[in-house]
């Protein structure tokens, strides 16, 4: 069982897994008799949780590469910006 497991995450690329390409696969393999049902749904919230996990990790560590360049080439944030703006076209009004 663990082999058609880490088969089906290799297979379906855990970043991109949506519930109706798990049901497909997974729904196939029961067809032929690989698996039963149970194990089925079994698999698809393994295969949706994990690739949720995966997607947060991505996620948080794409932040903070974004934040480290941002500091490490100085630049401004939006906010930040946005306030400069602002003061600029309070000074420009005086």
């Amino acid at each position: 069982m663990s082999m058609i497991k880490k088969a089906l995450y290799l297979g379906l690329g855990i970043f991109s897994v949506t519930r109706e390409k798990a049901e497909k696969l997974v729904n196939e393999l029961v067809e032929k008799g690989e698996m039963s049902g149970d194990e089925a749904k079994q698999i698809i919230d393994d295969l949706l949780t994990r690739g949720e996990e995966e997607k947060q990790a991505l996620r948080k560590m794409v932040k903070e590469e974004i934040e480290d360049w941002r500091k490490d080439f100085s630049l401004v944030t939006r906010s930040e910006f946005e306030s400069l703006k602002a003061r600029i076209e309070e000074m420009q009004q005086k």
